[in-house]
């Protein structure tokens, strides 16, 4: 989680709406041009390679970005389930341990499993995120140090045999989960798509030159359909901070949340 995602994913609706005007603009431009060259050369001939080409790099792109998009969406929401699980595990196998150990550990884990929901809930506020972060950070060591004197103190190795890599995989689960809001497409992915989205409007537009009238229906629909798959992909690259999210996948922790009361 970075600060300058939220003003990112807030922007997008008007990136969008700003590449939709701009390809609305470069397609009649285009097309003004396409008319005036064959005014001067009534016997041109339009270069259908480089049309084809511009376009095939359009639809390589928006191909690229979007499945990779939709790739991370579900992968996030697959890591929710992957911490759910791992924190399960670990709060069960809290009954190897002494009676006498186990409610101060119960405890701290409804207290570690509330900041982690309490994190991903201060979403778009990143800075109050990343400090509930920090609070779990500190349960994390809290938890393990609790669980490593128990197993201590019940004289067994098979107690921190089955406790302690469980508490490990619930720590590791929680960094994964972190970094994985962390990747996107590099910058220079996204302005070359906006750039690629610009020269294939002004072709376009180049190509209808031949026809007498505008094709309203089809030069709204293209530049809408880009704007709105440029404006869907950023919105699936930040599930906690646009429309499309990932809030119901939480449904899974706090269910066991309220198993643990």
């Amino acid at each position: 989680m970075h600060a300058v995602e939220p003003a990112l994913i807030q922007a997008a609706p008007y990136l969008a709406i700003g590449l939709f005007i701009v390809m609305l603009l470069l397609l009649e431009v285009g097309r003004r041009l396409g008319r005036k060259r064959r005014k001067r050369d009534p016997e041109l001939a339009l270069s259908g390679a480089v049309d084809a080409a511009v376009f095939a790099l359009l639809g390589l792109l928006v191909a690229f970005t979007f499945s990779g998009a939709a790739a991370r969406f579900d992968d996030r929401r697959q890591l929710i389930t992957e911490e759910a699980n791992a924190i399960g595990t670990a709060y069960l196998r809290i009954d190897v341990l002494p009676e006498s150990a186990q409610p101060p550990l119960r405890d701290l884990f409804r207290r570690y499993l509330d900041s982690r929901l309490e994190t991903y809930r201060k979403l778009p506020d990143v800075q109050a995120a990343m400090k509930e972060w920090d609070t779990s950070v500190e349960l994390q060591g809290e938890i393990w140090a609790s669980a490593v004197a128990a197993c201590r103190d019940s004289g067994l190795s098979q107690t921190a045999m089955l406790l302690l890599p469980a508490l490990n995989a619930m720590i590791d689960i929680s960094t994964t989960r972190l970094m994985s809001t962390r990747i996107h497409p590099p910058t220079i992915v996204y302005f070359m798509l906006g750039t690629v989205s610009l020269v294939a409007a002004l072709l376009a537009g180049y190509g209808m030159a031949s026809s007498k009238g505008r094709s309203w229906i089809h030069i709204v629909s293209f530049a809408a359909i880009i704007a709105a798959t440029v404006f869907v992909i950023l919105d699936l690259e930040y599930p906690r901070l646009g429309l499309i999210r990932v809030d119901a996948a939480d449904e899974v922790l706090m269910e066991l949340r309220r198993s643990m009361d």
